[in-house]
């Protein structure tokens, strides 16, 4: 019989959010577990230029990475349809082209792991007779939350959560404050919380939930959703904490120098508070100011990603991230959203970078001692494994979920007492006693020690014999018996 290693496939939702974690997970099975991993990329036609560095990192060769043809959408939604929307569809429309890849391969997959938007392809798993798995590049609490969501009565909900703004339970589990509510539980009886529902149904048809996360960070979620009388009752699949998958110096699209690191080089140990909010995340006109004006006052050293303001979308840069400059000296924008005279005054202390920046070999530098992020997990999960504390800044999706962990469980960043949001802004002063607090003063020592005591728990959860190891370990002895059982089916034949 011949020997072959298992082969899994894996298909990313559109958003370098998304593929990141997606392809950190491919890398993992195959050098940890030995097996074959293709990576099938949903894209769309603007976000070429950066996945294209991306994907043909160095880091990224003992993959296979299939780009399906690209998807527009431009005659099925509306150009005013939600992000979520937007992803929903290109995903619906992909199925055709990944089912036909995959029908045409001599050896298919022996399982196929989809992320959350790509739950519907789970059905090509079926067809092809494939183990099938769904991946949350997210944490425990929120898959907790979603798989959670369909027991939910809607009345009870739309009464005591959106009307009286009661904290959603969750069993065995810390429960959602109104005000760090998913946007989908605000409308119960809206097609947004429909489709999540059925993500929350679809998880329990898996064969496994694998979560960016380790038993450590999240014990008393994980917990809950392996026990019976919680949340397993209703999850039926079991879940896999395998993380933190994050992206090494290696995976990040930039070879050689680089401004900022050459920038960063100069600075003192743990002076830079590194400003930037995730591969799409944008700010208003008037919150752009302010933070300049936060930044500026603190006397602090930094460098912010900045992209221009808009005032009625934080994400609407979501699914063109990366398309911008990749370097200052490509040529200088137009800042005129910034305050007269900015860039003057914080020359000898500050670096302003458009569009993008390295972040992983920013955050692995010496010279950072903080990071103002919107929390999306990717980066909360960069900024950990480096040690960094952090100023928490939720934008959109699960991020003010993320920032209540961080702040007040983990105790590894602190938050404004201001939500941000389109209707409130962060004033300029309280921003500076942000930046000063972790950069400069006693408690970001505090919070330095306890996110480096995280740091190396996560270096043990990776290490063999590792709990994260472990349960990867399990989902590859899976796939193992399942090639074993159809090569022996097919020599039966």
């Amino acid at each position: 019989m011949e020997i072959r290693k298992p082969h899994v496939a894996l298909l990313a939702s559109p958003g370098m959010g998304h593929l990141i974690p997606v392809l950190e997970l491919g890398k993992r099975l195959v050098i940890q577990n030995n097996h074959h991993a293709t990576i099938f990329v949903v894209a769309n036609d603007t976000s070429s230029e950066q996945l294209s560095k991306l994907v043909n990192s160095p880091d990224y060769d003992i993959l296979d990475i299939v780009l399906l043809p690209c998807i527009d959408i431009s005659g099925i939604v509306c150009t005013d349809a939600s992000l979520v929307t937007q992803i929903a569809v290109m995903m619906h429309e992909s199925i055709p082209a990944l089912r036909s890849t995959i029908s045409a391969m001599k050896y298919r997959p022996t399982a196929l792991i989809v992320d959350l938007f790509g739950t519907e392809a789970m059905a090509v798993a079926d067809e092809f007779e494939m183990l099938k798995y769904m991946f949350i590049a997210s944490n425990a609490w929120f898959v907790a939350v979603t798989i959670y969501a369909p027991a939910l009565d809607k009345k009870v909900l739309q009464e005591e959560h959106v009307n009286q703004k009661k904290p959603l339970k969750i069993p065995g589990c810390s429960a959602v404050r109104f005000e760090d509510t998913l946007e989908a539980f605000l409308d119960p009886y809206g097609p947004m919380y429909d489709g999540f529902l059925q993500v929350g149904m679809d998880m329990s048809k898996a064969d496994g939930i694998l979560v960016n996360t380790w038993e450590d960070l999240e014990s008393k979620t994980l917990a809950a959703l392996r026990d019976f009388n919680m949340l397993r009752r209703v999850a039926k699949a079991p879940v896999y904490p395998v993380g933190p998958l994050a992206r090494s110096v290696a995976s990040s699209p930039v070879s050689g120098s680089h401004v900022v690191l050459d920038w960063l080089d100069k600075q003192p140990h743990e002076s830079v508070i590194y400003v930037s909010f995730g591969s799409g995340g944008t700010l208003s006109s008037k919150q752009t100011m302010e933070l300049a004006w936060g930044l500026e006052q603190s006397k602090q050293r930094f460098i912010w990603v900045v992209r221009p303001p808009l005032d009625h979308d934080v994400f609407d840069s979501y699914l063109t991230a990366g398309s911008g400059a990749l370097n200052t000296a490509e040529g200088a924008l137009d800042y005129h959203y910034l305050p007269e005279g900015f860039l003057i005054r914080t020359r000898d202390v500050g670096l302003v970078v458009p569009m993008w920046a390295p972040q992983p070999e920013i955050l692995a530098h010496p010279s950072v001692g903080g990071f103002l992020t919107h929390c999306g997990w990717n980066s909360t999960m960069e900024s950990i494994v480096n040690g960094v504390p952090m100023i928490v800044w939720p934008l959109y999706a699960e991020q003010k979920m993320n920032a209540t962990m961080l702040t007040e469980e983990l105790r590894v960043a602190i938050r404004s007492k201001e939500v941000p949001s389109e209707k409130s802004v962060v004033e300029r002063g309280e921003i500076e006693m942000m930046v000063r607090r972790i950069v400069a003063e006693k408690q970001g020592h505090a919070i330095r020690n306890r996110v480096e005591e995280l740091k190396h728990s996560a270096q043990k959860a990776l290490i063999n014999g590792g709990s994260s190891y472990n349960s990867l370990s399990k989902i590859a002895h899976e796939c193992e018996n399942s090639l074993q059982f159809t090569q022996e089916k097919a020599e039966g034949a």
